[in-house]
């Protein structure tokens, strides 16, 4: 994780605490897609709107499918769900999807070398908005079988 500051083209940190998890990833797929290179941090701190016991169920039930070996990989880690879900907004079997999927990184918690960077928040995906209820991203993730400790 050495020499994270390039020099042609600054690296913009979003601070995931207390936003929502949806319209953060979409926000950043385009970002991304403008060639921004964009590192998200306190991954875990992400909200996803709903009721917690429905999303747990549902999420338990497709991870439950197929058995060692068969079927694909599902994330259960807070950040390897940010970079799926922002995997899924951007044109990823093309080039330029690839190509921007590269210039992003995301982090449970802040690295050292990231404490002393300027951080933004996405201002349309505050969770303060929401009207309904929601849980945080590490929240789910505990329930789904993410121990803190991988």
């Amino acid at each position: 994780m050495k020499n994270m500051q390039s020099p042609s083209k600054p690296i913009v940190v979003v601070n995931a605490d207390g936003l929502i998890l949806g319209r953060m990833a979409s926000k950043i797929a385009k970002r991304l897609l403008t060639g921004e290179e964009i590192v998200i941090v306190n991954a875990e701190k992400a909200v996803i709107s709903g009721r917690k016991g429905n999303k747990v169920t549902e999420a338990k039930e497709f991870l439950a499918v197929g058995g060692v070996g068969q079927g694909p990989l599902h994330q259960r880690r807070p950040d390897g769900v940010v970079r799926r879900t922002v995997r899924g907004m951007l044109p990823f079997k093309q080039p330029k999807g690839k190509l921007a999927y590269k210039h992003l990184k995301v982090f449970i918690g802040v690295p050292e070398e990231l404490k002393n960077s300027k951080m933004e928040a996405v201002a349309d995906a505050q969770s303060k908005k929401l009207k309904c209820s929601y849980f945080t991203l590490g929240e789910f993730s505990r329930e789904i079988g993410w121990n803190e400790g991988e």
